[in-house]
């Protein structure tokens, strides 16, 4: 791989990674209600979903799965579902406002604590709810890798240079959402943010599992 293919590579993957989906949208909405640390936890639930997909994708199951359209199709049916449920719940997050303390205004929120474990969880199954990020690193990484080197040690820089950038566009989306969280302090904001991104994740939902390849 030359110097000139591996800017190529940056180039190509800052512009797809800066792409909104269900990862950014959920770091982002996570590090709105409950802070930039958890948030990291919700980067580390995607990020090892993704390299878990991508170096299976490696081994074989991108071909795998264009040999097998209905293995993709139940995965794919699969992911949509899960997106939906949690598109469900958080359209339905309860809001609890704070008790009175005399103070003028809208009630502000009292947010409920949640694990770590529990959004390290969320986040690693919507990263892993869709399929096609197999096949996306089956089909990208392949342009950049030369046949005639040796390929463990390219696509480990690939891999590597993906995780940075990813990540990257992470601390953006989570920077974001924790300036969203000075408005989110409002009860009436909260249920509206809420009712925002879960019909958001609802439409990602139904974008998988109306796509065709």
């Amino acid at each position: 791989m030359t110097l000139s293919t591996w800017w190529l590579f940056i180039l190509m993957t800052f512009v797809v990674s800066a792409t909104p989906g269900p990862n950014m949208l959920f770091v982002m909405s996570i590090s709105a209600r409950h802070g930039i640390r958890a948030a990291v936890m919700a980067m580390l639930g995607c990020m090892t979903a993704l390299l878990a997909m991508m170096s299976i994708s490696a081994a074989g199951l991108g071909a795998l799965l264009q040999t097998f359209p209905t293995v993709f199709e139940a995965l794919r049916l699969a992911g949509a579902a899960y997106l939906a449920y949690l598109g469900v719940k958080c359209w339905r997050s309860p809001v609890q406002d704070q008790a009175d303390d005399g103070t003028r205004g809208a009630p502000r929120v009292a947010m409920p604590a949640v694990r770590s474990g529990t959004i390290y969880r969320q986040a690693f199954l919507v990263a892993a709810s869709n399929p096609k990020a197999i096949l996306f690193a089956a089909a990208f990484f392949p342009q950049f890798i030369n046949p005639d080197l040796a390929k463990l040690p390219q696509f480990a820089i690939l891999l590597t240079t993906f995780t940075v950038i990813e990540v990257a566009w992470y601390f953006v989306y989570a920077l974001s959402g924790k300036r969203l969280s000075v408005y989110l302090q409002r009860a009436t904001v909260m249920r509206a943010f809420n009712r925002l991104t879960g019909g958001v994740f609802i439409g990602f939902a139904a974008l998988m599992a109306t796509a065709h390849e």
